[in-house]
């Protein structure tokens, strides 16, 4: 349908490029500081339609995007912004009919995200430990018609996730190096890995705990965003910018069966007598190698 319907979910742009999110409700007043409209003014119109206020300031009606959904919804939270959001859907191949972990459900941007792209066929599992944050996601998804494709539970992630197998799997938590065991169970094998941390305290414990679970291609990323003032006459960039939101880190996870070497604090504890014998062994070879390298550099050069 290219016409807005009563309950449709519709954005409404102002000349000054003020954004509004609402539900259109028969009966309803709209009021913005370009003037106000009646929603019955605007249902039926066809969507990228113009309608004037009684203000005498016109007010386009559009469809809203994922972009529009994510930054109009309602939170109490820190949210994973698009710019974030963008990158990671398209790593950890989010699309049609596939099956996805979210752990750190928080206000609900990211599962947005995710349910949007793996409709109508795929799944998103999303956990959370407070209960109180998940209703408020609850909330936003039932407001975006996107609630029978996710499976909301509220559970300490160190417990593990019932699911098995999953496509991806995406780590928004405090501390996610403490619950890679639990993903990597969770994940298929070449199955996406993602997360997202703030401080690069958090990274350097991230990295090194991906490479002690043996998970494969970690990639560390930044993203920075800057927008301009659209002005033909005066083109420049705005005085302000969304710079650093949080690293991205991204791996693909091991085979199950896949042995792992040893991470460094699981090494062995040698005595001094071992340590010493194992350095003489390791000169004594490196000795001879140096040796043979040696003859063979000063062999001479017969010529037939």
């Amino acid at each position: 349908m290219y016409e807005a319907q009563p309950h449709d979910l519709v954005l409404l742009v102002t000349e000054e490029g003020h954004r509004y999110l609402l539900e259109l409700e028969p009966g309803r007043e709209f009021e913005c500081r370009a003037g106000g409209v009646a929603h019955d003014e605007l249902i039926g119109e066809r969507y990228g339609s113009r309608v004037m206020t009684d203000g005498g300031r016109w007010i386009a009606l559009l469809q809203p995007s994922t972009f529009d959904l994510i930054m109009h919804l309602r939170r109490r939270t820190q949210i994973v912004y698009p710019k974030e959001v963008g990158y990671l859907l398209l790593w950890m191949d989010i699309r049609p009919g596939k099956r996805v972990i979210e752990a750190g459900t928080g206000s609900g941007a990211m599962t947005v995200a995710l349910v949007r792209h793996v409709q109508p066929t795929g799944r998103v599992y999303s956990y959370e430990m407070r209960e109180e944050f998940q209703q408020i996601a609850r909330r936003n998804l039932e407001r975006y018609g996107l609630l029978d494709w996710v499976e909301l539970k509220v559970r300490d992630i160190a417990q593990g996730f019932d699911e098995r197998d999953v496509d991806s799997l995406f780590l928004d938590v405090r501390e996610p190096w403490k619950y890679l065991k639990q993903a990597q169970a969770a994940l298929k094998g070449g199955g996406f890995f993602g997360s997202l941390v703030p401080t690069a305290n958090q990274l350097i414990h991230l990295i090194r705990g991906l490479k002690n679970a043996g998970f494969i291609g970690s990639e560390v990323k930044e993203l920075f965003l800057r927008p301009y003032k659209v002005n033909a006459d005066r083109l420049r960039p705005e005085d302000r910018m969304v710079a650093h939101t949080g690293y991205l880190v991204l791996a693909r996870a091991p085979c199950q069966s896949a042995s792992l070497p040893p991470a460094v604090d699981e090494l062995p504890q040698l005595s001094r007598a071992e340590l010493l014998v194992r350095v003489i062994e390791l000169l004594r070879g490196f000795t001879v190698t140096k040796a043979r390298w040696r003859r063979r550099r000063h062999r001479p050069v017969r010529y037939h």
